[in-house]
């Protein structure tokens, strides 16, 4: 009897591994790494970024199977007609990607992950919402260093009177101690210590020359891309057609300003402020661009006359810096807010909310992933597009088609 169990044993064995092969249940860990494989890039759970935040996103589909028939393709999902998917496909000027190469379990598994997923509670002793401490103990450390100098010349001081004393003990004749501020020895440690000083300084402010992270001038006009581009949802595109098509983003003419505000004459939204706090009057700023544009409500309006606004340029990049904005929006599908923040949510006036350095750009170009499939931009990358179908890699980035070569932007 038992040798006849110990002969069943591997046989029964070999049949629970088979039932485990073909029978693997999707747990919530493999739908994080799915997503953070996936998803993580353009999606946040409680925040908006390239893609809406999902949270609740299977709350907002009319079903489970149209939400993972879009994650699968998109275009697909738009084909029948779903109120929500006609209008989720143009929520950002970059198109989702299309999954249609992950399995239907991988897709379940990562629609399961986000229905199951909760903020992560803070640590202890932290309120929520509360403001985080700021990480730069600057000034702290350089008080410290001030003191401990402070202390060392006291002690010198100490250590040469005490030596005095001792050799007049011993009947050792000894030259009068020089005062401090006549010390070769400590003019010399000061002048090193302030050309340290004012070398660190001097550097950090000459790497920092020319960035203009946060600036936020004031315009002629106050425009809010929070009414145009958040509440109207008009596509960056519409005012900024060059950056789909050229270098330059372009900075709309009077003329696509008027084409909406030959009719819309008053600002009848939420109220208005600027950074200062103070309310704006929506319809006194329309009235500036019809000063512009040489038109007078109710007459017929004369293009001819109109005079370019007097916009103050937010994002500069040096001269020696090639950027070119199709190709970052157009064959890279990368979305504006990526560079410029959620414009769409600015209420005042525009901020740069990039550092646009070249370490900001170099580390974009290795973490970002290339979206082959559907691209002809990419299409002389045979090697990768061969490596992709083949599981040899499972993404491409930017930095492995050449991004981080200095002459892309260097010319």
């Amino acid at each position: 009897m038992i040798r006849n169990c110990k002969a069943a044993l591997p046989v029964v064995l070999g049949f629970v591994l088979l039932f485990a092969a073909g029978f693997n249940p999707v747990v919530a860990q493999d739908g994080k790494a799915l997503f953070n494989a996936n998803c993580a890039s353009c999606h946040k759970m409680d925040k908006d970024l390239t893609g809406p935040a999902l949270l609740g996103v299977t709350e907002r589909w009319s079903s489970r199977d149209l939400l993972k028939k879009w994650i699968k393709n998109w275009p697909d999902a738009v084909a029948t007609g779903d109120a929500y998917a006609v209008k989720i496909k143009d929520w950002s000027p970059a198109a989702m990607t299309s999954f249609a190469a992950l399995p239907d379990a991988d897709i379940e598994a990562i629609v399961t992950y986000i229905e199951k997923w909760t903020p992560p509670a803070p640590p202890p002793g932290v309120t929520p919402g509360a403001p985080k401490a700021e990480g730069d103990n600057s000034l702290l450390f350089g008080i410290i260093t001030l003191v401990l100098a402070l202390v060392a010349l006291i002690l010198l001081q100490v250590n040469s009177n005490l030596r005095k004393l001792a050799d007049e003990k011993d009947g050792i004749p000894s030259a009068e101690p020089v005062a401090f501020w006549k010390n070769k020895t400590y003019l010399a440690f000061g002048t090193v210590l302030l050309f340290v000083v004012a070398g660190v300084y001097i550097s950090k402010g000459a790497v920092n020359l020319g960035r203009s992270k946060d600036y936020q001038p004031e315009q002629p006009i106050f425009y809010s891309h929070k009414v145009h581009a958040g509440i109207n949802q008009i596509n960056c595109l519409y005012c900024h057609g060059g950056a789909q098509e050229g270098k330059h983003a372009n900075i709309p003419s009077v003329n696509v300003c008027m084409n909406c505000h030959l009719a819309i004459n008053e600002y009848k939204g939420e109220p208005l402020y600027n950074e200062d706090g103070q309310e704006v009057n929506g319809t006194e700023e329309i009235k500036k661009l019809y000063k512009y544009a040489g038109f007078t409500p109710g007459q017929p309006w004369d293009p001819s006359k109109a005079k370019p606004i007097e916009w103050v340029k937010i994002h500069n990049l040096p001269d020696h810096v090639y950027f070119n904005h199709a190709q970052h929006v157009k064959a890279g599908k990368v979305a504006c807010q990526t560079c410029h923040g959620e414009v769409q949510n600015m209420a005042g006036h525009v901020y740069q909310f990039s550092d646009l350095s070249m370490g900001w750009c170099i580390n974009c170009h290795r973490e970002t992933k290339v979206q082959f499939k559907d691209n002809g931009f990419y299409s002389i990358y045979e090697k990768f597009h061969d490596d992709l179908k083949n599981g040899k890699m499972d993404s491409v980035t930017v930095e492995k088609i050449g991004g981080t070569e200095c002459q892309k932007c260097h010319y």
